[in-house]
């Protein structure tokens, strides 16, 4: 499943399906479970009906029918903050990887 049609056109995997909807997003929208459940199982019901290798099946679910604006903010220059000096990411990093070590 991607939500980035562009980047899976250029890797062009052995099937795909995309959907409309801003990156991180391609199981659904937060907190409306019906609606992921609907999108989980047409991209299973399209996995299993490609049959030509490179095939990208477009699904019809549409994030917000009355604003789109999304499309022209989500990930361009300015939109996700600025990284984190490399000390600091790797502090962060480190400390993460703490909490699972017992």
């Amino acid at each position: 499943m991607t939500s980035a049609l562009d980047i899976t056109q250029a890797v062009n995997p052995p099937r795909a399906v995309f959907l409309n909807f801003p990156l991180g997003h391609q199981t659904g929208k937060p907190h409306q479970p019906e609606l992921q459940h609907w999108i989980v199982r047409d991209a299973m019901q399209a996995f299993s009906t490609i049959t030509r290798p490179g095939t990208i099946i477009h699904l019809p679910y549409v994030w917000d029918a009355n604003d789109s604006t999304w499309e022209e903010t989500d990930y361009t220059d300015g939109f996700l903050p600025g990284r984190p000096p490399k000390e600091d990411a790797d502090m962060a990093e480190a400390e993460r990887r703490a909490r699972f070590v017992r």
